[in-house]
């Protein structure tokens, strides 16, 4: 598991952002059927993260390493928190 408090899926979004909508509204689904609540970041709030993440939003963080972006990879998500299938 992850840090004390650290949310297992993060995220990293802006404003305005259509695709980062979409991978909310997935996200959230997947999150709700493993238990976990997501975390949504806005890369635009702080210099660094929109140095790192800026040009590719959406990224999924899951347990604090990038599983995806543009888009949310359902089927390996799914299988990454152990929910079988896609």
């Amino acid at each position: 598991m992850t840090g004390e408090g650290a949310p297992r899926l993060r995220l990293m979004t802006r404003a305005g952002c259509h695709l980062c909508e979409v991978a909310a509204e997935t996200l959230e689904r997947i999150a709700a059927e493993a238990g976990l609540q997501p975390e949504a970041v806005d890369v635009d709030a702080d210099p660094e993260l929109q140095a790192e993440f800026g040009d590719r939003v959406p990224v999924v963080l899951l347990d604090g390493r990038e599983h995806s972006y543009f888009t949310v990879d359902v089927p390996r998500l799914r299988r990454d928190l152990g929910l079988g299938g896609g």
